[in-house]
């Protein structure tokens, strides 16, 4: 079956290579240093893939020996590394741009050595949901219809069911939304070009963004996401992935029927049969 083709990761590699200074990639840097920094394990043989400047910072000392890579010089979609190369793999803020997500990650597991970590950040399904909605309003109203202008990203459910379908063990994915209040809109689009982070989808619209199309949206954006000071509000949801390469040594969840303790007895309540309702509360009857 034919990977489809979301991003043009050739665009998307430009854009990349003129990134600077973020605030969103140094709150992410320090997110994932503590993650790491919590393993009880010394890393010897790390692989960051297409970290920014703040996150490799962040995190680099707590591994021996890293091997870096960007957009421009490796492609998450065909890693050239043998199996079992590393014991870490870290992406931050990357891995949402790939158009084959679970090639990417099984990719992944493969360069990892038994009992290795994955630890990945990247853009979740809420960011700049504001912004999408914004664009399709100025544009129908305009135009009459709506081009691609905001990126597709994956929800955390989704992206914990890949981990497993990649062959990972013990996958955790968990999701933290931070919300931004921007005086002016072009200061948004300043966040986005200093992450390298506008418009690289495939089948975006060649043609510049004309001006009626512009006032539209943000005629639209400031009606619906503008808060009591008129600043507009932006929404950026980081996803966090953790998962290991599986390894003999690892937990495994107990067989249905072994369990030693009854929930019942551990959350202190009374524990029914299926279909029978406990006695009501007095406030119930």
């Amino acid at each position: 079956m034919s990977i489809p083709r979301i991003f043009d990761r050739r665009r998307y590699a430009q854009r990349r290579a003129h990134e600077r200074e973020s605030f969103l990639a140094a709150d992410v840097g320090e997110s994932l240093a503590l993650r790491l920094g919590a393993v009880n394990r010394r890393f010897r043989r790390a692989l960051d893939l297409s970290s920014r400047a703040e996150v490799f910072a962040a995190i680099e000392p707590l591994a021996d020996n890293w091997t870096r890579t960007s957009p421009a010089s490796v492609d998450e979609e065909a890693l050239p590394f043998a199996p079992e190369s590393f014991d870490l793999v870290v992406s931050a803020l990357s891995l949402h741009a790939v158009n084959d997500l679970p090639g990417a990650l099984a990719q992944i597991r493969k360069a990892l050595k038994p009992d290795g970590l994955f630890l990945a950040a990247l853009f979740g399904g809420a960011t700049l949901s504001e912004l999408r909605t914004a664009f399709a309003m100025g544009e129908s109203e305009v135009l009459g219809g709506i081009s691609p202008r905001v990126a597709p990203m994956a929800d955390v459910r989704d992206l914990g069911g890949l981990l497993q379908r990649a062959g990972f063990a013990l996958p955790v994915a968990d999701s933290e939304k931070t919300i931004v209040r921007y005086g002016a809109f072009m200061t948004l689009v300043d966040d986005l070009r200093a992450l390298g982070e506008t418009n690289a989808l495939a089948e975006r619209s060649k043609n510049l963004l004309r001006r009626d199309v512009l006032a539209s949206t943000l005629h639209a954006y400031a009606a619906q996401n503008a808060d009591e000071d008129g600043r507009l509000l932006a929404t950026f949801e980081i996803i966090t992935l953790t998962a290991w390469a599986p390894h003999e040594s690892q937990q495994k969840p107990l067989k249905p029927g072994v369990a030693k303790t009854r929930l019942a007895d551990v959350l202190h309540t009374q524990e029914h049969s299926a279909g029978e309702r406990a006695d009501p509360k007095p406030e119930d009857a």
